[in-house]
């Protein structure tokens, strides 16, 4: 990460174009392809242990930036050394620790290990089949697991903090849409239907933008994902905003906003394959699933 000297609570350190050229997953051997799955698939397991976790959005969103930023480039880590599920938990434990709503490591780990443990293949905290058909004993941690967890998730949370040179900062572009959405006077004190729909929908493209292969995160400033997230809620829900080019206002370029509603419309398509991609197994979060993989794509 490039971390500014001018580093303000509006904007994040973002990845430098040698960052985003190569990883070390790829140094290692692992393809561009199976490391956005894995990369999509830990942010997944991020989301679902934090809605467990009864953690706020904010805090889960954070913590998916960190888990991101932990892989990216050269210099960052690999999953071929580091699992997923390891790096998800310690991102997740680590953001909430600094937060007003810290989680103690049994409740992460209990957590994760009753998500891991599941036959289904979601991720979605939500499915109630998880929690009728999995059996208790598969997600028990014994205290012997428990302290050997524990120990790998505060070494790994150092890790983190290490490998990010102790940038645990993420600021959020969600308060800036909200903000925005005033500005432009398109949603009023009191909302109207249209008003909370464009709202919703506008946090909702925010949320997604967080699973993107193109690490939207990383390489956009808040404002700019705000005001995409925006431009493109309202084209949907068919909300008409001001004629003027109003994104100038907000510092924001055609190209950059041309390309971030590119982006973020272009998820729902790229979830759909990564769905269908892993319909018969969950994608590798560990590092021997991981090398499994790997050899099963040489064999094909």
């Amino acid at each position: 990460m490039a971390v500014g000297t001018q580093l303000t609570t509006l904007s994040n350190p973002l990845a430098t174009p040698d960052q985003l050229s190569t990883s070390s997953s790829q140094l290692d051997g692992l393809s561009s392809d199976l490391e956005n799955s894995i990369r999509y698939t830990g942010a997944l397991l991020t989301q679902a242990a934090g809605i467990l976790l009864r953690l706020p959005q904010d805090i889960i969103a954070q913590a998916i930036v960190t888990f991101t930023r932990f892989y990216v480039g050269p210099e960052g880590d690999s999953f071929r050394t580091r699992a997923a599920k390891d790096v998800s938990a310690a991102a997740l434990y680590m953001t909430a620790k600094i937060s007003f709503q810290p989680q103690s490591p049994r409740s992460v780990l209990n957590v994760y290990a009753y998500l891991l443990s599941s036959k289904f293949r979601s991720l979605n905290p939500r499915d109630d089949r998880i929690c009728k058909e999995v059996d208790p004993e598969a997600y028990y941690l014994s205290e012997g697991d428990y302290l050997s967890q524990r120990s790998n998730l505060l070494l790994t949370e150092s890790l983190i903090l290490r490998t990010i040179s102790f940038t645990t900062h993420v600021s959020l572009p969600h308060h800036l849409a909200l903000t925005y959405l005033q500005t432009l006077g398109t949603l009023p004190a009191v909302p109207t239907g249209p008003s909370k729909k464009l709202a919703q929908r506008t946090l909702a493209h925010l949320n997604t933008a967080l699973l993107s292969p193109q690490l939207l995160y990383l390489t956009h400033q808040p404002p700019a994902l705000a005001v995409a997230a925006i431009y493109l809620a309202a084209r949907e829900v068919g909300v008409k905003l001001v004629n003027t080019e109003w994104w100038e206002v907000f510092d924001v370029d055609r190209e950059e906003l041309g390309f971030l509603v590119v982006g973020m419309a272009s998820m729902a398509g790229w979830v759909e394959e990564e769905r269908m991609k892993w319909a018969e197994r969950r994608c590798s979060l560990t590092v021997e699933e991981v090398e499994v993989e790997v050899e099963r794509r040489k064999a094909i």
